[in-house]
C-alpha cells in the first residue's frame, strides 16, 4: 500500500540510511546517496526528512493512445490501442535520448496532467484501450505510481506494459514484474564502454532484467535496440547481441533495431541508414531468432511477422497498419499449424496508426 504524505509525494521503502547521515536510495544499481533534501540522478526520488520519497506520484507529462506497435510490441494484442504516459526525470544519462524533453526534464512543471491510478484504469476502459503503457521516461522511477496503477488495471481487466532500460535492482524489480503483463526493454548496446560513457549506466544489470523477466516470470517480452552509427553498429557487436538473446532469451523473442535520429548531445552523428538496421536484422535471423524487425523506418517485409514453421507471413505491417493475418484463433499459423510466441486475441486490432491525446483528472 502506497503511503502519501502529502499531494504528489509518496514514502519509498527501497533505501537505506548510511553512517555519514546520508540516505542510500536502493531502488536502482546507481545507488545515489543523499543529503536531507537533495534529489537523485532520477531528480523525482528525494531525501525529505531523512527518508527517500518520489515526488511526483500522480502527476504525468500528458496521455495519449497509440498502436501497441509503437512502444513497439509485435506479438502482443496487434492492432490495439494502449493509453501511454510517462512522468518526469529518467535514472540513466544516455546522451542520445530521443524524449529528453520530458525524461531529462528538471521541472515539475513538466507534470501538467494529474490522475491518480483508478482514473487511469478507468480512463483506459472507457476509451476502449485494451492495455496502459509506462513510457516516454522509464517507469523505474515512478515504480510506485506505475505499480498502483498496473494494480488498478488488473481489477478492470486492462494489462499493463513496461517500456524500460531495465536498470533496476533485484528486489524492486520483483515487486514491479509481478504487477506487468508485458515489457519492452531497451538493450541499448553490447559493450560495457557504450553503456558507460554514452549512458552513464552499465551493462550487467540490464542483461540481469532481461534474464529474470523471461525466465522467471509470465511477462511478455519483446526487445529494442537503437542503431547509432558509429556506436553500436558494428558487425561484431551485432554478432555477440544476437548470439546472447538467441542463448539466454531464446530464439522467440523479438528484436526490434530502431533507427536513431540527432537529438539531445548527440547531434554529431547521422541518421541509421535503413541498411543499417537491415544488416542487423539479417545477423539476428542468421543466429537464430524468428522474429526481428526494423523501426522508425519504412520497409513492411521487415516490419512483418514471418511464420518460424513454414516462412509465410502470419501479421503484414506497413507502419502501424495491420495487414494480412493469418493467425488461426489459437495463435498458429494456418498454412502449417506452427504455434507463433506471443499474446494474441482470436482477431486483430482495428486501431491502426492514429494516435489520439487524452485528457484524465
Amino acid at each position: 500500500m502506497t503511503t502519501i504524505v502529502s499531494h504528489d509525494i509518496v514514502k519509498t521503502h527501497y533505501w537505506h540510511a548510511l553512517d555519514d547521515g546520508r540516505i542510500q536510495c536502493d531502488l536502482c544499481p546507481r545507488f545515489c546517496k543523499l543529503h536531507d533534501g537533495q534529489r537523485g540522478l532520477c531528480f523525482v526520488r528525494q531525501n525529505l526528512d531523512n527518508q527517500v520519497v518520489m515526488t511526483s506520484y500522480g502527476r504525468s507529462s500528458g496521455f495519449a493512445i497509440d498502436p501497441i506497435e509503437k512502444k513497439p510490441l509485435n506479438h502482443f494484442l496487434p492492432g490495439t490501442s494502449v493509453l501511454s504516459f510517462g512522468t518526469a526525470g529518467c535514472n540513466l544519462a544516455c546522451k542520445f535520448c530521443q524524449n529528453w524533453d520530458i525524461s531529462k526534464s528538471r521541472e515539475m512543471d513538466t507534470l501538467m496532467s494529474h490522475a491518480s491510478p483508478d482514473r487511469i484504469a478507468q480512463a483506459a476502459l472507457d476509451h476502449g484501450c485494451k492495455s496502459v503503457a509506462f513510457t516516454y521516461n522509464d517507469p523505474v522511477i515512478f515504480h510506485e505510481y506505475a505499480i498502483d496503477t498496473a494494480q488498478a488495471c488488473r481489477n478492470l481487466g486492462i494489462k499493463s506494459i513496461a517500456v524500460s532500460a531495465g536498470y533496476v535492482n533485484e528486489q524492486p524489480r520483483a515487486e514491479f514484474y509481478q504487477w506487468m503483463d508485458a515489457a519492452n526493454i531497451d538493450l541499448k548496446a553490447f559493450s560495457e564502454r557504450f553503456y558507460h560513457e554514452i549512458t552513464g549506466s552499465h551493462l550487467q544489470p540490464v542483461l540481469e532484467t532481461l534474464k529474470y523477466i523471461k525466465h522467471e516470470t509470465s511477462v511478455w517480452l519483446e526487445v529494442t535496440t537503437l542503431i547509432i552509427p558509429g556506436e553500436n553498429d558494428s558487425e561484431a557487436e551485432l554478432e555477440a547481441l544476437t548470439q546472447w538473446v538467441a542463448e539466454n532469451l531464446g530464439s522467440d523473442v523479438p528484436l526490434h533495431f530502431s533507427a536513431f535520429h540527432p537529438d539531445w548531445k548527440m547531434r554529431d552523428k547521422p541518421r541509421t541508414p535503413i541498411q543499417s538496421l537491415l544488416k542487423a536484422r539479417q545477423i539476428a535471423l542468421k543466429n537464430g531468432l524468428h522474429h526481428a524487425y526494423v523501426g522508425n523506418v519504412h520497409d513492411k517485409s521487415a516490419a512483418s511477422t514471418y511464420c518460424s514453421g513454414c516462412g509465410h507471413v502470419l501479421i503484414g505491417r506497413d507502419w502501424y497498419e495491420l495487414s494480412e493475418w493469418n493467425l488461426t484463433d489459437a495463435g498458429c499459423c494456418r498454412f502449417c499449424g506452427t504455434r507463433c510466441a506471443g499474446i494474441f486475441s482470436d482477431r486483430p486490432g482495428q486501431w491502426g496508426a492514429k494516435r489520439k491525446s487524452v485528457v484524465i483528472g
